[in-house]
């Protein structure tokens, strides 16, 4: 109708991506970055509304791709500022007779280098965003059960994890490997020895804030294994023994030590594109070398396991 006007825009919402900077010499840092990125044009694209011509249509699955395409692109590290510009340009200079305008929003989750042992790790980075939990427990004559922990402890880790030998049947798909990365939003919780059910004062830490900060330091460096070379993980479960094991080793009042620790995946981009033969098209993967990744909440692994001394028997004399 003439006396219609209509302002249009579309685009992808909440494309994440997570990009890898190796080192590019034996022993240099790896560099990490995780983007949240979402893309709207303005085009001429009116006949789409009015008409039902799609002809003009930049597909939003195309605008999503093209973020893991152009974050490949970048052989360096750059600012979340820099890739926005040149996603932005890219649309302009890709179709400059239909894209008029392009508004990209980006958020970067901030990951930082890990610290182990005073010394900034390789391939380990960490969310500052863990949270210390207590839970406390008095009786009816004041005796306290306390059950120390932390939770949302994010670690990452860009190299030295792998998954072999698993069960295999009909419906497995996941590929065997030895290197991967490896991510977990952690939960650990820790108790002291108690006597007669409850915790006694002669038990108790000394310092709970340094008991708190050395469980979480004993955690970490266990995950990531030495700054320079780190430690192999062959599973998450693994990772998670020797974490509650080095925990209850350093530290004879705890009693048991409970973690819960969800495998965060981070997805290997292989975007399937197509290329022309002998004038007929066919599909190939372009391989990104393990560069660009996916990252993904869920469906994530589950893990979690509770390792305990076993109790003394203590007789009447």
């Amino acid at each position: 109708m003439a006396d219609l006007e209509l302002e249009h825009q579309h685009g992808k919402a909440r494309v994440r991506v997570a990009r890898l900077w190796r080192g590019k010499r034996p022993g240099e840092a790896d560099y990490l970055a995780e983007w949240n990125v979402s893309i709207s044009l303005i085009s001429r694209v009116l006949a789409a509304f009015t008409d039902g011509d799609n002809s003009n249509i930049v597909a939003t699955d195309t605008m999503k791709n093209t973020v893991y395409a152009i974050a490949k692109e970048c052989t360096d590290p750059l600012s979340l500022e820099d890739f926005g510009v040149r996603l932005g340009r890219h649309f302009l200079t890709t179709y400059p007779e239909i894209v008029t305008g392009a508004k990209v929003m980006l958020f970067e989750k901030p990951w930082e280098r890990a610290t182990v042992d005073g010394q900034p790790h390789n391939h380990g980075f960490k969310l500052g965003s863990e949270k210390h939990t207590v839970e406390v427990v008095v009786n009816s004559e004041g005796d306290a059960k306390v059950t120390s922990g932390v939770s949302e402890l994010s670690l990452l880790k860009t190299t030295q994890s792998g998954f072999e030998g698993f069960l295999r049947d009909k419906y497995t798909l996941l590929p065997e490997t030895r290197e991967r990365m490896l991510a977990s939003a952690i939960r650990a919780v820790w108790r002291c020895i108690c006597y007669g059910g409850l915790c006694s004062y002669s038990s108790k830490p000394a310092d709970y804030q340094k008991t708190y900060r050395e469980v979480k330091d004993i955690l970490v460096s266990t995950f990531f294994g030495p700054p320079r070379e780190g430690i192999y993980s062959p599973s998450v479960q693994k990772t998670l023994y020797e974490m509650a094991q080095a925990v209850l080793s350093r530290f004879p009042e705890i009693e048991s030590v409970y973690l819960n620790m969800p495998n965060i995946h981070f997805l290997p981009v292989n975007m399937p594109t197509p290329e022309r033969l002998t004038c007929v098209f066919i599909c190939f993967l372009v391989q990104f070398g393990d560069d660009v990744f996916i990252p993904t909440d869920e469906p994530h692994g589950s893990i979690e396991a509770r390792l305990s001394r076993k109790p003394i028997l203590i007789s009447n004399l």
